[in-house]
Order: C-alpha cells, then sequence, then structure tokens
C-alpha cells in the first residue's frame, strides 16, 4: 500500500538502551523572489502533482510545482538520515514499473513512458503474511501459485469460493483493461477519447456500475468463507484504508489483474521511491517545467471569480507577498481538506467547502525506521513482510501492519553490513489519541514509547533480536505526518465508501481551479494518484493533442 512518514520528530522509543537519534540532511535555503507568470501552478509534489505536471509540461504548457517540504515527493518521498541509511518515507510496493514503453497498464508507468523518463528496479514476485492463527505463509504473484495458498491456508471450500470470486470478476478485468486511465479526462472531449476504443468501451460501460460500486458486492455472491472473507478485507485495506464493503470493485479488479497476470511484475525501485520522484521531476524540467522546494502556498488567489494563482508564505516577515500567476489553472495536490483552506472566502460555495471539510477520513499511521545490524541475518530474507494480528476487525488500531526492507534489493541504501527497515501501522492509527499533544513533551515521548511498540513486536516475528541489532530508530506519528507531509489531522486518505458515495473528479465549482491526488478519483494509491494526475492533465489539454498521446503510448 502505500504510506507516507517523513522522519522522526523527537527520540526512539524501546526498552532496551536507545540507539542513537538522527535526522534528514537538509539541503541549504534558497533566496531569492520566487514571483513569476507562467501557465500551470500545481500545489504539492505528490505522485499525483507530479504526473499531472509532467504530462502538461510535455502538452507544452508552462508549469510550477510548489512544494511546501524541503524535499519533493509528498507521500512518495525519501530521505537521508545520518549515518549513510536511505529510508522511503512511504510507497515501498511498486507493480508494472519495469519493462518497455507501452506494455505496463499501471498509470504511473505511463506517465513516465510519456517524457522518456524511466526508473531502473529489482523485480520479485513474493511477501509474506503473519497470522494470528494459521502462521505465516508467501503470497506470490501468480494465479495458480494464489490460488494454492488459498488452498493450503484456507482449506478447500475457501479455494471453491476464491475460484468462483475470479469467475465473478473476470468480465469486470476485462472491461477495465479495454480501457486505459489515460484515455479519461473530465471534460465532454471524453467522447472521442472514449470512441477510440470500440468495444472495449461498450464492453466497460456494461459493467460500469459495479466497478464503480464495492468490492464486497461481489465477494458476497461468491464468498462466504469466514476466513477468506477476512482474508480479501485485508486485501483491500492494505490498498485503500478501507475493507470490501467500502472499497471500489474497480480498485480491486485492476490489482488482481496486473498482480496474478503473469503479464507484471511487483518491482522496487533502485533508490527507493525517490527515484521515482526524481524521474518525473527530471521529466518535468527537461520539458520546460520547473519544481519549487520551500515554497508554501498561502492561498489560492482568486480574480474575477477565477482561480489566477497563488500567494506564497514570505520567508522573512514583512517582505512584500510573492505571487505566481498562473495563466491556465490552478491544480491542488493537497487533500480535499487543505484544498479548501487555501480558498479564500467566498470564493466558492460554502456547501462545497462544507461538503468537502464533512469528507469522511481514514485513520492515520505510526512509523519506525530502524538501521540495524545484518550479520548473520538470513540471505534470503524478503523486503515484505505483513501481520495481521487479528481476523475480527481488520480496520482495528495497531491491527494490521507492515514491514519493508529494501536494502536486501539495494544494498546501496545502508552502509555495508546493515539493513535500513520501514515498519508501519497502515493507515489504522487514531489521530484523536494525539490530538493536542505537543512533540518534545515528556507525554508526546511517552505515547510514542507505548504506541510504537506493537511494530517492533510485529518486525520480531521477522527478525527475533531486532532490539539488539538497532543502532538508528526514528519513530514518526500522526503529528508527523501532519507536520511534514501538511495531510490534514495525519490522515491516509479520504474513506469514501464505495457504498454510498464516490472519489469527485479534477473539476472544482471554481474556474481554474483543479485537483488531483487522492482525494480525487480514483482514489487512494500510487497508480490512483497518477491516473488522477493524469485526467487533471488530460482536462486541461486539447483533445487532439490527447489523443496524440495515447498514440505515442500505444493505447
Amino acid at each position: 500500500m502505500a504510506s507516507s512518514a517523513p522522519r522522526s520528530d523527537s527520540g526512539a522509543t524501546r526498552r532496551a538502551p536507545a540507539p542513537p537519534q538522527a535526522v534528514a540532511v537538509e539541503p541549504p535555503v534558497e533566496t531569492g523572489d520566487r514571483s513569476h507568470e507562467t501557465d500551470i501552478v500545481t500545489i504539492g509534489s505528490g505522485i499525483g502533482g507530479l504526473c499531472a505536471a509532467a504530462l502538461l509540461a510535455r502538452y507544452g504548457c508552462r508549469v510550477t510545482v510548489l512544494e511546501s517540504h524541503y524535499l519533493p515527493g509528498g507521500a512518495a518521498h525519501s530521505f537521508e538520515a545520518a549515518g549513510g541509511y536511505h529510508f522511503d518515507a512511504g510507497p515501498s510496493f511498486f507493480a508494472g514499473l519495469s519493462g518497455p514503453p507501452g506494455k505496463s497498464t499501471n498509470p504511473l508507468k505511463q506517465v513516465l513512458d510519456a517524457v522518456g523518463e524511466s526508473v531502473e528496479c529489482i523485480t520479485y514476485d513474493k511477501w509474506v503474511v503473519y497470522t494470528p492463527d494459521r502462521g505465516s505463509f508467501e503470497c506470490v504473484c501468480d494465479a495458480q501459485v494464489y490460488a494454492d495458498t488459498i488452498r493450503r491456508v484456507g482449506g478447500e471450500e475457501a479455494a471453491r469460493q476464491w475460484a468462483a470470486l475470479e469467475r465473478e470478476m473476470a468480465p469486470l478485468q476485462a472491461g477495465a483493461a479495454l480501457f486505459p486511465a489515460a484515455a479519461i479526462r473530465g471534460d465532454v472531449g471524453m467522447a472521442l477519447t472514449a470512441a477510440r476504443y470500440g468495444p472495449g468501451l461498450l464492453q466497460a460501460g456494461l459493467v460500469a456500475n459495479k466497478l464503480t460500486g464495492p468490492f464486497s458486492a461481489i465477494v458476497d455472491k461468491a464468498v462466504t468463507d469466514p476466513w477468506l472473507r477476512s482474508f480479501l478485507d485485508l486485501e483491500c485495506f492494505v490498498l485503500s484504508g478501507m475493507t470490501a464493503k467500502d472499497t471500489i470493485c474497480a480498485e480491486m479488479a485492476y490489482m488482481y489483474l496486473e498482480r496474478n497476470s503473469g503479464k507484471s511484475t511487483i518491482d522496487y525501485p533502485l533508490g527507493g521511491s525517490g527515484a521515482i520522484v526524481d524521474a518525473l521531476i527530471r521529466g518535468i524540467e527537461k520539458h520546460g517545467g520547473r519544481v519549487l522546494l520551500r515554497s508554501h502556498v498561502e492561498e489560492v488567489v482568486v480574480e474575477d471569480g477565477r482561480a489566477t494563482g497563488v500567494q506564497l508564505r514570505s520567508k522573512n516577515s514583512g517582505a512584500r507577498p510573492e505571487v505566481i500567476r498562473a495563466g491556465k489553472a490552478v491544480i491542488s495536490n493537497a487533500s480535499v481538506w487543505d484544498t479548501a483552506r487555501l480558498l479564500p472566502e467566498g470564493a466558492v460555495p460554502e456547501a462545497w467547502r462544507s461538503e468537502g471539510m464533512a469528507t469522511p477520513r481514514t485513520g492515520s499511521f505510526m512509523h519506525l525506521h530502524l538501521g540495524i545490524d545484518a550479520a548473520g541475518l538470513r540471505d534470503d530474507l524478503e523486503i515484505h513482510h505483513l501481520v495481521v494480528n487479528q481476523w475480527q476487525d481488520i480496520e482495528a488500531p495497531q491491527n494490521v501492519i507492515n514491514i519493508s526492507i529494501p536494502s536486501v534489493f539495494d544494498p546501496s541504501l545502508a552502509p555495508p553490513g546493515k539493513h535500513c527497515v520501514h515498519v508501519y501501522t497502515a493507515g489504522n492509527e487514531p489521530y484523536e489519541l494525539w490530538e493536542g499533544l505537543r512533540p518534545g513533551t515528556p507525554e508526546y515521548a511517552a505515547l510514542k514509547e507505548e504506541r510504537s511498540q506493537c511494530l517492533w513486536k510485529a518486525l520480531e516475528q521477522v527478525i527475533p533480536d531486532v532490539r539488539s541489532r538497532a543502532e538508528l530508530a526514528l519513530v514518526g506519528t500522526p503529528l508527523t505526518h501532519q507536520r511534514f507531509l501538511r495531510r490534514y489531522k495525519g490522515t491516509y486518505g479520504p474513506a469514501i465508501s464505495a457504498a454510498t458515495g464516490a472519489f469527485p473528479g479534477a473539476g472544482t465549482p471554481l474556474p481554474g481551479l483543479y485537483r488531483c491526488g487522492d482525494s480525487c478519483q480514483p482514489g487512494i494509491g500510487v497508480p490512483a494518484a497518477a491516473a488522477s494526475g493524469m485526467i487533471a492533465a488530460n482536462t486541461l489539454s486539447s483533445v487532439w493533442d490527447h489523443w496524440k498521446l495515447l498514440d505515442a503510448l500505444g493505447l
């Protein structure tokens, strides 16, 4: 799943003697007036914002991306800690990033192909699941092996029901596969770009109501086995932050198609998720765009009822306001809540603002970034491990925990003989436990000590003596998320149930203002965020240019 944790904001938490702390290596502050005129301003350098900016730059627009942090990438950025450890702040699981152009259904890979960039990846096919009652088992990205695993772990009836579910999903997957996300735009031009897919469009249309509904509507037709239903909830939760009853069916149909088809790969980008961010920035810059760091947007500028640019937070008190004017559009990659707070009073209907602020949200995260001594560890240690502590309530706080050890594939991420480890609760940490606390206080340190123990215990299932191996420990909390990622209440993202609603599109009631990111269609997750950026960029481009892009991508 896609997660995010920039770095620790105070000391390590463990009962053994604490390993030393480190902070991210921060570049020097840049000076100079940032005011200028451009065509497109993108607020935020998350995956969605970078994809939108990269495509718009390729389409010929002058593009400026503004990032509040001193590192680009939003929830997908990487950071370096003193001592030679490099950590992914968030996403650690990617699929369909390698291979030649035009062969992947992953929207992120399609954007990279469009701007002539790529990332070097290590490909693999499995991760390990640890359960409370059935031991541990490997999940392999192969349809037959996956089915055999369900049979071995869940029994014959679970295997039979999984096969029935696959039959239910087949026409949905066929419809989704024949109509790529790259063809979607948010205006009437969609009729023309969609028409090029002919029968594929018809097939997608026939199953559209099922694709946009909850995954549980399909699961309920085929699956009654309690363990298999819980396992499917787990699969949904690590992707969307919600279980099958709330996760949109299209997201799961795409995931299973991509993962089990035998035509795709799981990829770890050499250099971490930051390598993807760097590739997107290269694509922006070589097409004439720019990315400005430490550039915090205070407010969207609205003139004559239209978004015409942004005002930045001044670096020095009393300095002249810096304004970047956007001749064509402003795109917000901020969350639905944070976007609403950037708009001046009266810029949008109050009902729209209130509805956005009332959007339900997922929980936040606890994170543990570790540098450990790797001496004596097995050579075949897997990169990904998923721990579920109980099946009854998948969404319960601290129940589902993800573990990533990327240095098993990319030794350059850690000093010789060491490993870097990222452990995190999967969007299930209640922000309310942390609200009102102040980092650096004894109360905050005590809660970090308490709430991070589940991360250590989960990792001990993989590396039993990890506490004695730890040489560096960084703990992140919901307040870390809120501070570094400008995420409203540290949330993973909107918890919009597919049973009762839908993620909004790129447009807004304010002319000239568009949105992308995990608050928009298709929703949460790296492929979805990339697709949202594509949709925003396509919407702001002519149908003819969009058509030529699809030709260039071979779609």
